[in-house]
């Protein structure tokens, strides 16, 4: 017969805990569905941040331009050592084949003397330095043997001198291969920030971009005082890039970064100068008062020196200033970084 047992009824204690934990259910999800999804930045939220970034990236920029600059430079001097190495094995090849006619001589006149005879099968290290040997032979073959023995020496200093550069060669490369990605990688992080910008909140910041550049260039206006000299014909030579984009690592015509279109200004007005901003800032004259900066001096700004314009008067620049701008007049208020201090060149 079956069995008609009631069933078991939860506890008091039991039904307290499950009410209470669909309650919260209930409440946390009426939490998820009101709660206010994360805010988009705002439009000057974003340019602050792409604005460290390219400021990031130009820092980037001038090491890269001083590892390039310097891997050109190893590349000229490996070269010259190593045409100085083959011109001066020709020499010792042609030392030593003289050599060869003045034992060939000896020979035909009675035999090769026995130190002649130990040069041409050992090397004349081994028995210059004895004055045993050196009294063997006469004056002329004394002179040879020493020309052959510094032309050595020269020879082996050179290629060692080689070896290092290449060594120093291959480590710059390295640097700049790094520096490079540095920059690709803070530039790619702010293209993706402006993306994320509408179209119109990016036409807006082009437009107070524009407005700035259009003030800044009617301040020069009003203050402009070209003299004669170097520095007036570099600033000349800037101005006629105005527009030209800015492109890491570029010194011109086509496009700059900031060192590249100063040290190109000055190219022009044929005046040779560093490649990047912190080397240009050790030339010349230091100037460290605002006021006393002339049209034409370059400008320094951020506490590495790593940007620099051309002054343009009344409190304004001529740069290159970064990624997504060109050539232009800007004030020094707007830079970015403090101003440190003028070069008069």
């Amino acid at each position: 017969m079956a069995s008609h047992r009631r069933p078991k009824q939860p506890s008091r204690a039991r039904v307290t805990v499950l009410t209470t934990a669909a309650a919260a259910a209930v409440v946390l999800s009426a939490q998820g569905a009101n709660a206010a999804p994360s805010e988009k930045p705002s439009k000057d939220e974003v340019k602050a941040k792409v604005d460290k970034l390219y400021e990031q990236a130009e820092q980037a920029t001038e090491h890269y331009n001083g590892a390039k600059e310097k891997q050109e430079k190893l590349q000229k001097e490996i070269s010259t050592i190593q045409d100085d190495v083959a011109r001066g094995q020709e020499e010792l090849n042609k030392l030593r084949d003289g050599m060869g006619s003045m034992a060939t001589a000896q020979y035909r006149s009675g035999g090769i003397d026995p130190s002649v005879q130990l040069f041409l099968s050992s090397n004349p290290d081994d028995y210059l330095d004895k004055a045993s040997t050196l009294d063997q032979l006469s004056s002329q073959q004394v002179e040879a043997l020493k020309k052959i023995q510094d032309k050595q020496r020269e020879l082996a200093q050179e290629r060692a001198e080689a070896a290092d550069k290449l060594k120093d060669l291959a480590s710059t490369r390295t640097e700049l291969g790094k520096k490079k990605k540095e920059v690709q990688s803070k530039l790619a992080e702010a293209q993706k920030l402006l993306n994320s910008m509408t179209a119109k909140e990016k036409a807006a910041m082009a437009a107070q971009q524009e407005r700035a550049s259009r003030a800044s260039a009617a301040r020069v206006s009003l203050g402009l005082h070209l003299g004669g000299g170097r520095a007036s014909a570099a600033f000349s030579a800037a101005q006629s890039q105005i527009g030209k984009p800015y492109v890491y690592g570029a010194t011109g015509p086509s496009s700059f970064d900031c060192s590249g279109l100063t040290s190109w200004a000055y190219a022009q007005a044929g005046v040779s100068i560093p490649r990047t901003s912190e080397q240009q800032a050790n030339i010349g004259t230091r100037i460290t008062s605002v006021n006393d900066l002339q049209v034409g001096d370059l400008v320094f700004f951020f506490n590495d020196i790593h940007h620099v314009a051309l002054y343009a008067g009344n409190g304004q620049v001529l740069h290159a200033p970064r990624t997504g701008t060109v050539v232009r007049y800007e004030s020094m208020s707007t830079i970015g970084g403090p101003f440190m201090f003028g070069v008069r060149v």
